[in-house]
């Protein structure tokens, strides 16, 4: 069986993102192209080193997602695969449906 490694289905998502380097301090303004449960991947030309502690801020129309998460893999000038870590509970319908609501459902 060669599965995919991923535990989440991933969904096309476009969205500004400024991911912080815990150890290092260093803030890099980056694009989210993909999203998923379980991490997303950052387009930026300077991505951070595998392993790496980050703090992820992706900004929608509608929302700031804000997790921590870890450098799982990188592409030298193309981006890196993010993983999160604890995600606040207010930024899981985002997650789960790969995409920001647009309206609230009755509760």
């Amino acid at each position: 069986m060669d599965q995919e490694r991923r535990r989440a289905p991933r969904f096309p998502f476009i969205a500004s993102a400024e991911v912080l380097s815990e150890s290092a301090g260093t803030r890099l303004a980056a694009r989210i192209s993909d999203l998923s449960a379980g991490g997303c991947y950052v387009d930026t030309i300077n991505p951070l080193m595998d392993g790496t502690a980050v703090r992820l801020k992706i900004l929608t129309e509608t929302r700031v997602f804000e997790a921590r998460a870890t450098v799982v893999y990188s592409h030298t000038h193309l981006g890196m695969g993010l993983r999160f870590g604890e995600v606040l509970a207010n930024s899981q319908d985002v997650l789960q449906t790969g995409s920001p609501p647009q309206a609230k459902s009755s509760e």
